[in-house]
């Protein structure tokens, strides 16, 4: 990759992740993964509590980018045909005509996904792995760039419904927002970016530029003792004894994938070291299950994760 198109991939990377800042006052590392998931071509999951910005977050990443957008506040009344769309009989023509749900979008915001039922969860399923939605015995491509930005409570609050690990494992990166400094939190008292910012914040990039800058993660180049490296840290969290469930294939692609995003992210054309240990917590720790009920988002599953990444050497 020539240094002129480097340094084009970079300032459009940094107008994007300014112009997010502009309204989510909160964690720079959030903002940081959500547009590796984007340069990724990934899905990305938000989870923490109610009332931390999840949700201004993702409207303000789909805002700042000139794609179609759609928001699904799920609910647990809601049905597949309220993701997907639904055929209608046409009186006048006689025959049935598809009407698109909100899954046909560039970016797709799915709000409290663990609050609608399982049935409903796997309405996306097909859309976030193939991105294609089969309807009435025909296949539809989804139109690039296709993103799905899934918030979620943590499951312990009451009328949630876990995520099932095949869905989880569509997602590239689950990444936590956590509370604001009491620095950043005095700013958003101050500023109220919900109330104004964020409906006042217009597109910086174009739908053709993100589709060059993800075309461009595949050219980022990747040391075969960096493939070596995450091939040897899925295995060793295969072999693990606490661990019940590893890192499949699928997660190891992940983790290559988030870490080529990682590097062009920093204006590098190549893969170091440091790109795949930081992303290692968001892009593994939802597809790992420990041994005796641990859990697959508890404290001792990321410590699990820590401790096997310790125990492989990483290349010079």
């Amino acid at each position: 990759m020539t240094h002129a198109r480097m340094t084009e991939s970079t300032e459009r990377i940094r107008a994007l992740r300014d112009n997010v800042q502009r309204v989510f006052l909160g964690s720079r590392e959030a903002v940081d993964h959500l547009i590796c998931c984007v340069l990724g071509r990934g899905h990305v999951l938000i989870e923490d509590v109610p009332g931390v910005g999840k949700t201004v977050l993702a409207t303000a990443l789909a805002r700042s980018m000139d794609c179609t957008f759609s928001r699904i506040q799920l609910t647990p009344d809601m049905l597949p045909s309220d993701v997907i769309g639904v055929s209608v009989f046409d009186r006048s023509t006689g025959q049935f005509s598809f009407k698109p749900g909100p899954i046909f979008a560039n970016i797709v915001l799915a709000d409290e996904i663990n609050r609608t039922p399982p049935r409903t969860q796997s309405a996306l399923l097909e859309a976030m792995n193939e991105a294609t939605v089969s309807v009435d015995g025909r296949s539809i491509e989804l139109e690039r760039p296709f993103m799905v930005v899934a918030t979620q409570n943590p499951y312990e609050f009451e009328g949630t419904y876990p995520l099932p690990e095949n869905q989880l494992d569509r997602f590239l990166m689950r990444i936590n927002v956590g509370y604001p400094s009491p620095a950043d939190e005095l700013r958003v008292l101050d500023v109220r970016p919900a109330n104004g910012t964020l409906h006042d914040l217009k597109p910086v990039i174009t739908r053709a530029q993100v589709i060059e800058l993800q075309d461009r993660v595949d050219q980022v180049k990747v040391e075969t003792s960096i493939l070596e490296y995450i091939v040897a840290f899925a295995g060793a969290t295969r072999k693990h004894e606490a661990i019940h469930l590893g890192l499949s294939p699928r997660g190891a692609l992940a983790l290559a994938q988030a870490a080529r995003a990682t590097a062009l992210y920093a204006g590098r054309d190549y893969v170091v070291p440091d790109d795949v240990i930081a992303n290692v917590e968001p892009v593994c720790v939802h597809r790992i299950i420990a041994r005796g009920g641990a859990g697959r988002a508890g404290t001792p599953v990321v410590d699990l994760v820590r401790m096997v990444l310790r125990s492989v050497p990483s290349p010079a």
